[in-house]
């Protein structure tokens, strides 16, 4: 089984903005981890936020684990009972979201980009729509794992990236949640790292790692500066990272 030997999970509203859209939480006891971008403005990608990660959380913890659970949404043999679980509890969150935005006006509809992740034995089930990244540190290599699903890949070159992160799936966004999903067999001295488009959009994968590499740094240290970094290149965005030590 895998151990999680230490964890940080950090979000503010940046360094212009008056709110939080994002959001994030760190469940030990369902060993369940999410992270969260959320749209639609004040009052309302905040909102949008809190009841995703609500609802995800009392639907998973619901199912996750038990054989004998109902899985009304979707199931595959492919993923394990944990991973269904997961894939269950942000569909059935989406089509809250969905019911709530559909009297709304445009202006008025709120949405969220995410990450969750469930962890069961030595397997890690990663499940992301939307614009946040997913990376796994191990033995010396970081690779992205959850790629942002965003305008990313119609930018001219990697200096104007960071204007090119709107969303292409998310929750609400659509008639249909778009999940990217990965299992990853963890093994010990593997690093998780969660973060949303203000933490990681200014910062490539090898300042990324720098970073994250630092030996007498802890966990809440390193996403510090992963923060400080972004923001020195003119991000005014939220910002929220969550990184998982085993």
């Amino acid at each position: 089984m895998a151990k999680l030997k230490s964890y940080a999970a950090m979000t503010n509203q940046g360094p212009y903005l008056q709110i939080n859209e994002d959001g994030i939480e760190v469940d030990l006891r369902s060993q369940l981890y999410l992270i969260f971008d959320g749209f639609g403005g004040s009052n309302i990608g905040d909102k949008t936020v809190a009841k995703v990660k609500e609802t995800i959380k009392k639907f998973y913890t619901k199912i996750g684990g038990d054989p004998d659970s109902t899985l009304p949404f979707f199931y595959s043999p492919k993923y394990l009972l944990e991973g269904n679980a997961l894939i269950n509890s942000m569909h059935y969150a989406h089509s809250l979201i969905k019911k709530d935005n559909f009297d709304k006006n445009m202006s008025e509809r709120g949405g969220s980009s995410a990450i969750g992740a469930a962890l069961a034995e030595n397997i890690l089930t990663m499940a992301a729509t939307g614009n946040c990244a997913g990376y796994l540190y191990r033995k010396g290599h970081l690779e992205i794992i959850a790629r942002p699903d965003s305008l990313h890949d119609l930018s001219v070159d990697d200096y104007n990236r960071h204007f090119f992160t709107a969303p292409m799936s998310g929750f609400g966004l659509f008639d249909d949640l778009h999940l990217e999903i990965h299992e990853l067999r963890i093994t010990d001295g593997d690093m998780v790292l969660l973060m949303t488009d203000g933490a990681y959009a200014r910062l490539d994968e090898d300042e990324i790692k720098y970073v994250i590499e630092k030996k007498n740094a802890t966990e809440s240290e390193k996403i510090g500066e992963l923060f400080s970094q972004s923001n020195s290149r003119g991000n005014l965005d939220n910002q929220s990272a969550v990184i998982l030590q085993f």
